[in-house]
């Protein structure tokens, strides 16, 4: 149970367990940031950090139309995973564990077609930058539009393909299949799905070096934790499945596709899709006795630092995914269920050699997608190493083997990247 107070009466006071310390770190940072505001709103959920509020706030992404919303997590503690009693528990959701949180913003819907192909797009713009980039460099004396060149040359990479750097971004090349990729809809406000871990993670970054703030897969304790919003039910908004299609798109109601975000209920803490549509990434690698080694580490019952139980993964599989599809029975929908990524299952149509690092061919991942987390404490730069790079060699090989043949594309990534993008279209078209 959530030890905080009401979440629309009133402020949310920073709960019991959050470090003190964590907070003071960044008061400098909240005052230049999103979603931080001075005086808390006369209505609407505001949670309150040392005496500023953590507010919804909507954000565009630069260079685009294309918005997105998050919305303010309280601290808190909660259980992590299911008791021995639920309906459907599965033997991986227990024992239950105490985990405190930070406080967070989370997405108010999962990431749609509209935000992922303003990524996907990265891929013919870095092509573009490379390509113009390595021209002038044969040809210097092309000095008009000297900004525009500086632009170019700043965000172009230049073939290093072993050290991407903390500007470093590699976009997904197009799809191989896209009607079959497509086929669960790809309509700008239905929930973007197929993309790898990898590639999700590469758009949290991409995200955060275009907007300055720190985007990222939420761990597993934080999904379950703003997934519950302040329950101790089997799903959040009580015990009976058979009120699930009013919260979610899953086999029985979806007609064999995806829905746009946001068209069932919320959670409590204003959350859609948090039950089906398409499940979501996160963080953690996936290990059935995850909670039983988390338990051992417990003293005398003290609740576990969130971040201290993100599984960090060391294989490419199994990875955990969260809250179920629109392939998925009502119990997979539970607030306490557990999915994994597939190895070979997931890319048995690829084609590629090796197979893609960015995509994912089969039926059940044509039900994962993300949702988005910005914690309130910016990352550290380990934390960011953690959050957005490779994580394995398996995968750094894929990955570099695909640069190397021109089969992907990578780019320097920050807030100047659109104008970049469009400086080099400009003089591509030589206007």
């Amino acid at each position: 149970m959530l030890k905080s107070g009401s979440w629309w009466s009133g402020a949310i006071v920073l709960a019991c367990g959050v470090s003190l310390s964590l907070v003071a770190a960044s008061i400098a940072h909240a005052a230049e940031v999103e979603g931080i505001v001075d005086v808390k709103p006369a209505d609407g959920p505001a949670v309150e950090v040392d005496g500023k509020f953590m507010v919804p706030y909507t954000q565009t992404i630069p260079g685009t139309n294309v918005k997105f919303e998050m919305i303010p997590i309280p601290g808190g503690e909660f259980l992590l995973g299911s008791p021995d009693g639920e309906a459907d528990r599965s033997d991986d959701e227990g024992p239950q564990v105490r985990v405190k949180v930070a406080p967070f913003w989370i997405g108010k819907h999962e990431v749609t077609w509209a935000e992922y192909q303003s990524y996907m797009k990265m891929y013919n713009a870095f092509k573009q930058l490379q390509t113009l980039a390595a021209n002038r460099a044969t040809d210097p004396g092309k000095d008009e539009n000297a900004e525009g060149w500086e632009l170019i040359e700043g965000h172009a990479w230049k073939g290093d393909v072993d050290n991407h750097g903390v500007d470093g971004v590699t976009c997904p090349t197009p799809l191989y299949m896209p009607d079959h990729t497509y086929m669960a809809g790809d309509q700008p406000n239905q929930p973007a799905v197929t993309m790898t871990h990898y590639s999700a993670r590469q758009f949290t970054k991409w995200l955060s070096r275009l907007t300055g703030e720190d985007y990222r897969l939420p761990s597993e304790a934080e999904w379950e934790y703003a997934a519950r919003g302040g329950t101790d039910t089997p799903y959040s908004f009580g015990d009976d499945a058979g009120k699930v299609e009013n919260y979610g798109w899953l086999d029985d109601n979806a007609d064999y596709e995806t829905h746009p975000v946001g068209s069932k209920a919320a959670n409590p803490w204003g959350l859609f899709d948090i039950h089906g549509n398409v499940a979501e990434w996160t963080l953690d690698g996936y290990a059935e006795d995850r909670y039983e080694k988390l338990g051992e580490q417990a003293k005398d019952g003290e609740a576990i630092d969130a971040w201290a139980t993100v599984n960090w993964p060391t294989e490419l599989y199994p990875r955990v995914i969260r809250g179920g599809s629109w392939l998925d029975t009502a119990d997979r929908l539970r607030s306490a269920a557990r999915h994994k990524s597939e190895e070979e299952d997931w890319k048995m149509s690829d084609p590629n050699l090796p197979k893609s690092p960015w995509w994912y061919t089969e039926e059940a991942a044509m039900g994962v997608g993300m949702r988005l987390v910005r914690p309130y404490a910016p990352l550290t730069d380990e934390d960011k190493k953690r959050v957005w790079e490779i994580d394995v060699e398996d995968l750094a090989g894929d990955v570099k083997a695909r640069l190397k043949e021109g089969r992907g594309a990578l780019g320097n990534a920050d807030a100047t990247l659109p104008q970049a993008i469009e400086a080099s279209t400009k003089i591509s078209s030589g206007k």
